[in-house]
């Protein structure tokens, strides 16, 4: 597809009036920048390229957030609905193309594809509610369009037009590897387990100028489990966190944490997303409006406060679920349901999880962030790593399969070009077969993505404690992707590439 003007464009209002707008499209050679002004709230914009596609096609999606086992090449599904990027692989003539919006735009993207053409929606709500922009005139979207060269195997292609689609990304200095408590504590952890875990970690990681990180996952403050805030102390089995980064640094670990920045114990109504919101009536506690300046205050003051008591990496996690009520799995064309807006109401949903972002990255300085259950397209450029997939596991074997192998292969070519993508942990326990944990630390080991294990002591032997030396050994240094050679055909390859040859798992056997 050329860079140029749609075919059709509709604009949905909440009044239904469909004349004051003023839509203008700024084309470059490969994009075409979509600026939009509104007098009314304004809930979408749709646009469609009467453009025959391929007769024998596979076509390839992003995630709202997290992948949750379920990426995959496809034939023509019309109804798929395919979120901010689509691939589409003809299987006559080789070529592949790519349609996307660029990161960090002001609206929730999401494409379709039929054999007569691409349509591109562009959801523009507050909430679930039509944006007042008031006249302001925003860049809604960046749409780049791309084609693979002559000889450019699908995978090849797929990782550069992500790289077209993220002008300016924020990496780590280095790769990131190491242990993380969830997959085996599962939040029944302490100061001294984790001092424990860090020790563990740090005598299987041989590298003397990458250390490794531990990251302390829910369970250090006052709430129970996923619980929110107040993040200003640790709980009785962490008495100080100060001190607890302190000790892990002396011992040659960079510390990590875990916080849920949006969920607290108790807060002003005005902080607070409206009672109607979908998730508030599943928590305990109060789900914060992200479109309040004293929330975004708040937030950065606790961000700050973790990259000041002395950790290095913070996960931020749940911001997606609790401001849209759902999970990735759950939005189909609507990224949040219900009937409610932000307190802001002139702004996107896009925009306000945009400036969220913004505030944790202000907040966190040189600090490592990790998203978690957030929006990749949003957070690339300010995120170092994101969580690509839904939860591994340390209790069951096919959850890890279906959720990690999935999400290494489907957004690797995310991978170095949004940021670093975690695939998520090795559940590294008696619960699950050391033969399948053993091939998914070596892939993940060997894949140029960080690494991170989560090492019940009681299930570390003589061949664990080998093969985490091997791991940590090739995660420390820094490596080429590795590619699914089979992820046209399977969500869940099999057989991939690095170059030092191909590699093949048995996950099933």
């Amino acid at each position: 597809m050329d860079a140029r003007r749609p075919d059709i464009v509709t604009v949905a209002t909440e009044t239904g009036q469909t004349y004051d707008y003023e839509l203008e499209f700024l084309p470059t050679a490969a994009e075409l920048a979509i600026q939009f002004s509104s007098s009314v709230p304004v809930t979408e914009i749709r646009l469609r390229w009467h453009q025959p596609q391929p007769v024998r096609a596979r076509i390839l999606g992003d995630h709202w957030e997290r992948g949750y086992g379920d990426l995959e090449w496809r034939g023509y599904v019309p109804e798929r609905i395919l979120p901010w990027y689509a691939l589409v692989h003809d299987f006559e003539s080789g070529r592949t193309e790519g349609f996307g919006v660029q990161t960090g735009g002001a609206a929730i993207a999401h494409w379709t594809i039929d054999p007569a053409g691409v349509t591109l929606t562009l959801d523009l709500r507050s909430g679930t509610k039509g944006v007042e922009l008031n006249g302001r005139s925003i860049i809604v979207s960046t749409v780049v369009f791309l084609t693979s060269e002559r000889d450019e195997t699908t995978f090849e292609f797929s990782r550069r037009f992500c790289r077209a689609l993220c002008p300016a990304p924020r990496l780590p200095k280095f790769p990131v590897y190491g242990g993380n408590d969830w997959y085996y504590a599962y939040g029944n952890n302490s100061a001294d387990s984790i001092r424990r875990d860090a020790a563990l970690i740090r005598d299987h990681s041989p590298s003397t100028t990458n250390a490794p990180f531990m990251v302390i996952d829910a369970g250090w403050f006052p709430a129970e489990g996923c619980g929110g805030g107040p993040y200003d102390r640790g709980n009785d089995k962490f008495p100080d966190m100060p001190g607890l980064a302190a000790e892990m640094k002396a011992m040659n670990v960079r510390p990590g944490i875990w916080i849920r920045p949006l969920l607290i114990d108790d807060a002003p109504v005005s902080w607070q997303l409206p009672e109607n919101h979908p998730v508030n009536a599943r928590e305990k506690g109060v789900i914060l409006d992200p479109s309040v300046p004293e929330v975004l205050d708040l937030v950065r003051q606790d961000i700050r406060r973790l990259a000041d008591w002395g950790y290095d990496l913070i996960k931020h996690d749940f911001t997606t679920f609790d401001i849209t009520g759902r999970w990735g799995f759950e939005m189909t064309d609507r990224f949040t349901g219900g009937n409610w807006s932000f307190a802001d109401s002139t702004r996107t949903t896009a925009e306000i999880i945009r400036d969220l972002y913004s505030a944790n990255r202000q907040a966190a300085g040189e600090t490592i962030l990790i998203g978690c259950n957030t929006v990749g397209h949003l957070g690339a450029g300010l995120f170092e790593l994101q969580r690509t997939g839904d939860d591994t596991s340390g209790r069951e074997w096919e959850r890890t399969r279906k959720m990690g192998i999935n999400t290494l292969a489907f957004r690797m070519p995310q991978h170095d070009a949004f940021f670093a993508v975690d695939a998520d942990c090795v559940g590294l326990t008696n619960d699950v077969p050391w033969e399948h944990n053993r091939q998914w630390l070596d892939l993940l080991a060997r894949s140029g993505t960080p690494l991170f294990v989560s090492a019940d002591p009681a299930a570390v032997g003589a061949a664990q404690s080998v093969a985490l030396k091997d791991a940590f050994t090739l995660a420390a240094l820094e490596q080429p992707a590795t590619e699914p050679l089979d992820w046209l055909d399977t969500t869940c390859p099999s057989s991939w590439k690095n170059p030092s040859g191909e590699l093949r798992y048995d996950w099933f056997g």
